[in-house]
C-alpha cells in the first residue's frame, strides 16, 4: 500500500509538472508568433523575369538538343543493326544469331540507360544554369527581409490557399534586384 502511495504522489506531481511546462510553452510559442513577421516570395516568377535568365534557358535547350542528336544516332545504329539481323537472319548459324541477338540487346540497354540518364543529365544542367541566379534572389531576400523585419518567407506554391498581397515580397526582391517589370 506503501508503494502504491508514493507512485500516486509521484503521478500527481509529474501530471503538475507537466501541466505548467505545457502552459509554458504555449505562451512562449504564442509570444514568439506574435513576435514574427511572415512573408512569401514567388521565386519561379523572380527568376524568369532576370535577364540572365534566357541565356540559362538558352543553355539548357541547347544541351538538350545535343543530347537528342546523340540519342537519334545511336537510335539508327540501333535500327542498321536491327535490319542487318532481319535479312540475314535465315542465313545466320545459331552463334551467330546469339551474337546478333546480344548486340540488339545490349544496344537497346544503351539506349534505355541513355535516355534515362538523359533527363537527370538535363535536371543537372538546369541546375547549374540556374543556380547563380537563384544565389542572387537569395542574396536579395536577404537584404529584403532584414529590411521589413521578416522572419519568416515562405515560397508560393500551389497548396497555399490565400496569400494576403502585403505580405508577399515578390516585387519587393525583383526592384532589390534592380530589375524593371514588363506589366
Amino acid at each position: 500500500m506503501r508503494l502504491l502511495f508514493r507512485f500516486s504522489i509521484f503521478a500527481k506531481t509529474n501530471y503538475i509538472i507537466m501541466k505548467f511546462i505545457t502552459t509554458l510553452l504555449l505562451f512562449i510559442s504564442i509570444s514568439v508568433f506574435a513576435q514574427s513577421k511572415t512573408g512569401t516570395i514567388d521565386i519561379d516568377y523572380i527568376v524568369t523575369q532576370m535577364p540572365e535568365f534566357t541565356e540559362a534557358q538558352a543553355t539548357v535547350d541547347t544541351y538538350g538538343a545535343n543530347l537528342d542528336t546523340d540519342l537519334q544516332v545511336k537510335l539508327k545504329s540501333y535500327n542498321d543493326l536491327l535490319d542487318q539481323y532481319k535479312e540475314g537472319e535465315a542465313g545466320f548459324n545459331e552463334a551467330q544469331l546469339q551474337e546478333k541477338q546480344q548486340a540488339l540487346f545490349t544496344m537497346e540497354n544503351e539506349i534505355k540507360n541513355f535516355r534515362s540518364n538523359g533527363v537527370k543529365l538535363i535536371d543537372i544542367k538546369r541546375d547549374e544554369a540556374l543556380r547563380p541566379l537563384f544565389k542572387k534572389i537569395g542574396v536579395a531576400l536577404e537584404v529584403v527581409a532584414k529590411q521589413h523585419g521578416y522572419t519568416l518567407i515562405m515560397q508560393t506554391n500551389e497548396s497555399m490557399v490565400y496569400i494576403d498581397a502585403n505580405t508577399d515580397v515578390t516585387r519587393k526582391v525583383i526592384s532589390q534586384l534592380g530589375i524593371a517589370l514588363k506589366e
